[in-house]
Parts: C-alpha cells; sequence; structure tokens
C-alpha cells in the first residue's frame, strides 16, 4: 500500500465523530473543506490540535500579513505545493501582500533590509538549518524591527506547517480548486 493509498480526504459523513463538527465549522468559515483539513480529519486528535496551534498562532505578536508570509516561507522551504499554493492565494488575494513580495518568497530572492523580507529570509534559514540560525541572521531579524519575543514566536508558525507540510508530503491531497492558481 501506498502513502496516497493510506488515508483519504474525508467528508463531514465520513469522518470520524471526532472531526464532523470541526469540519462543519470549517466548511461555514471557508465555504468548503479544504482537502489537507479532510485528511487531517482522519485524525480527531490532528485536526483539532491542529487548529488549536493555528489559533494560538493567531494570538502571536505578529500582523495577519506577517503571520501569512511566515506560514508561506516555511511551506517554501519545506517545499510544499499545497501550502505555498494556499498561503500564496490567501496572501496576495485575502491580505493584500505585494505579489512581488510574494514571488520574492517563493523564488527565495529574500536580499534586502525591508522588513517583510527579512520576516520570510528568517523563517526560511530557522527551517533550512533546523533551529541553528547564525547570530548574523538573529540581528538582521531584529535590526529589522523584531523582537526577540517574535523570534520565538516565529517557531510557532514553523511547527504548524511542519504538521502540514508534512501531511502534504506522506498523503498528498489533491490541491483546491480555490488555490489551483498559486500551483
Amino acid at each position: 500500500m501506498t502513502s496516497t493509498q493510506l488515508l483519504s480526504a474525508q467528508t463531514i459523513a465520513t469522518a470520524p465523530e471526532g472531526s464532523r463538527e470541526t469540519l462543519t465549522n470549517i466548511q461555514k468559515g471557508f465555504g468548503f473543506i479544504p482537502n489537507l483539513m479532510a485528511t487531517f480529519a482522519n485524525s480527531p486528535a490532528v485536526l483539532n490540535g491542529y487548529l488549536a496551534l493555528d489559533s494560538f498562532f493567531q494570538k502571536t505578536s505578529f500582523k495577519p500579513a506577517e503571520r501569512e508570509l511566515i506560514l508561506l516561507a516555511a511551506s517554501v522551504e519545506n517545499e510544499c505545493g499545497y501550502c505555498t499554493a494556499a498561503h500564496s492565494m490567501i496572501a496576495k488575494n485575502m491580505l493584500k501582500v505585494p505579489a512581488d513580495l510574494v514571488a520574492a518568497i517563493r523564488a527565495g530572492h529574500l536580499e534586502g533590509d525591508d522588513r517583510l523580507t527579512v520576516l520570510a529570509a528568517t523563517v526560511r534559514l530557522i527551517v533550512r538549518h533546523r533551529g541553528n540560525l547564525p547570530q548574523a541572521d538573529v540581528d538582521r531579524f531584529l535590526a529589522a524591527g523584531f523582537t526577540p519575543d517574535q523570534l520565538i514566536e516565529v517557531l510557532l508558525g514553523i511547527a504548524l506547517k511542519t504538521i502540514s507540510n508534512y501531511t502534504d508530503h506522506l498523503f498528498h491531497p489533491t490541491l483546491d480548486a480555490a488555490f489551483a492558481s498559486e500551483k
């Protein structure tokens, strides 16, 4: 059995009891159930744990666009096509992040001292080096106006994306039509 056969995307009707209410709320909020969430729904603990972690990430000191760029940069560095597409669409279409910045994050062209560029570069470096960020990069992050508290808050976003990125790698959920333009 291959990993693509191990778990299928669940619906409200087919999901375990502990995932049904959560899927119903996701459908109400998004207008559909993203296939990644439908894959999480195989385990109520994973689905609800992921969303709980996300709710804490929403409470960090980062602005909505900054949080989205953290999620995008981690997804790009982890080579997660599903999440890269989803977060690109959300960043550009819902949060009005400039398309050229989204493209730069996706391409890895993160030079300069612009605050958002430094944030994305820092996230990618933390992921790439498994948390072993050189002091010069810590100094660059702080010089861009971020705080040490925000450096640890970045880790919460990376943890969130590690769950979804690795789910994509292991189970290959189909990219939803809502995100397909950013593939």
